[in-house]
């Protein structure tokens, strides 16, 4: 990805999205302790953040074939900034959502739109290995955000992370104009292009698949961190660490699946790879609630995230190719409302149950999830 022109900035713009999708987990605790809030009832400031992160995908998209992709980006980056500075200064819990719901409505333009860049200016043969590089973005800002964030949060306080992703989200915004927009789009219209993907069964079997993946493999890393505080005694800085498994996970297995797309593997062996481990994992956090443990279930959802995802992720930029903006934001919608519907329902259960129940639940749900990804890539290769 690097030699293609400004791919460094889309790459920066991955990690500043995801750092602050994902610092939230391991500040949960000291925020519901703040408020005199329970841990279940706080973990609505992550989901309403999810929620409206893929609620305004389409909306953003849209405005992208419209205005320009860059111009976009730039122009949420800037509210995301403020955004994420209100979240700094928030007095009550009800401020706190409403920020971070600002938050997760502008920065849902960053990832989608870099994803649509790439598509954009790199043919379809070549385009997994950039959108793997994307994806190990993203996975270093979940790997520093749950480190980090709870570093800075023990020596600190919670707010202190958000004003630094705010100051982060200003400084992409400046260099990001150095990006040139792609040249000679002729995106379809609004209508025609949204119809264009609901009327395509393989587009709506992507979107489910997404939806999924959001539900089991990203909610699930919500509670791993709260689940060592509350059960373990360990600190936000340790819980962080440990969940910063899942992105040097992903970080050691994306060099693996970029070589592997280029020899043009076919997209079922990839997710034939990946499925299993994601899946093995799933089944590793109910097993024993100790750091040891989590950090190695961590580790394998982060390589098998890295092989699946950005084969999801590459059918999502092909399956639909008049319509790619559109079929792209669909996609991050699915995923995140996928993941904002599995972080609420983990919520509700842990008022009824506990961590280990919650996590055999997710573990369950992964199985045909994973396996509807494989056979669905096959016929669809076929």
């Amino acid at each position: 990805m690097s030699r293609q022109p400004g791919m460094h900035i889309l790459q920066a713009g991955s990690f500043t999205a995801s750092f602050d999708r994902v610092m939230i987990t391991p500040l949960l605790v000291m925020i519901a302790d703040e408020f005199g809030l329970s841990l279940a009832s706080v973990t609505v400031v992550a989901t309403v953040h999810l929620l409206s992160y893929g609620a305004m995908q389409v909306l953003w998209a849209l405005l992208s074939d419209r205005y320009g992709r860059v111009r976009i980006m730039r122009l949420a980056l800037f509210a995301a900034a403020l955004a994420a500075f209100l979240c700094a200064v928030a007095g009550s819990p009800e401020a706190l959502l409403a920020a971070r719901a600002a938050s997760g409505a502008a920065f849902a333009a960053v990832i989608p739109g870099a994803l649509v860049y790439v598509g954009d200016t790199v043919a379809a043969r070549e385009r997994q290995g950039p959108l793997t590089d994307l994806m190990r973005g993203t996975a270093v800002g979940a790997a520093v955000a749950t480190l980090g964030a709870g570093v800075l949060a023990d020596l600190t306080s919670w707010r202190v992370p958000f004003a630094v992703i705010g100051a982060g989200a200003l400084l992409l915004a400046a260099f990001m104009s150095r990006l040139p927009e792609p040249a000679g789009l002729t995106p379809q219209g609004s209508r025609a292009a949204l119809l264009a993907v609901v009327r395509n069964r393989w587009a709506i079997f992507v979107l489910l698949l997404a939806l999924g993946e959001g539900f089991v493999l990203l909610a699930v890393l919500t509670f791993v961190p709260a689940a060592l505080q509350a059960d373990e005694g360990l600190s936000a800085t340790s819980a962080g660490a440990v969940v910063a498994g899942y992105g040097l996970g992903t970080l050691v297995t994306a060099p693996v699946v970029k070589r592997l797309s280029a020899a043009s593997v076919p997209r079922d062996r990839i997710i034939a790879i990946g499925g299993p481990l994601a899946a093995l994992a799933l089944f590793v956090f109910p097993a024993r609630q100790g750091a040891a443990t989590m950090l190695v279930g961590c580790g394998l959802l982060g390589c098998g995230w890295a092989f699946v995802h950005s084969s999801l992720q590459t059918w999502a930029t092909e399956v639909v190719p008049g319509a790619r903006a559109a079929t792209v934001s669909l996609f991050s919608t699915a995923l995140f409302l996928g993941n904002a519907a599995g972080a609420f329902a983990g919520g509700l259960l842990l008022g009824a149950t506990d961590f280990q129940i919650v996590f055999l639940i997710f573990a369950a749900l992964g199985v045909p999830v994973m396996a509807s990804a494989w056979l669905g890539s096959r016929r669809y290769a076929g």
